[in-house]
């Protein structure tokens, strides 16, 4: 593990944009970067499903704000995690792997 490494897990939480940019200069041959960038795709396609749900009336909204709020907290916590050279998993987004 590297500064290169951690800061790639650390720009991967951040939007869509972050986490390309993650995947394009990270190295994928590290265990640490991969696990945040895998949370992060994670937590990105939560946030794009509440965008999706916030087009139902009501319900929706209520569920998209939810999931807006939720996606947002565990992003700072996957900040902090990955500038900290943490790799404890966070919580729901932790248990699916969806890279690698």
């Amino acid at each position: 593990m590297n500064k290169r490494s951690n800061a790639a897990a650390v720009i991967s939480y951040i939007t869509w944009l972050g986490f390309l940019i993650a995947i394009l200069a990270g190295d994928r041959t590290d265990r640490f970067t991969m696990h945040h960038i895998n949370q992060a795709l994670v937590l990105n396609l939560a946030g794009l499903l509440g965008g999706l749900l916030a087009v139902i009336p009501v319900l929706g909204w209520m569920a998209a704000g939810i999931i807006s709020v939720s996606v947002f907290v565990l992003e700072c916590m996957g900040v902090y995690r990955a500038a900290t050279w943490n790799d404890e998993p966070l919580p729901l987004a932790g248990e699916f792997h969806l890279i690698g």
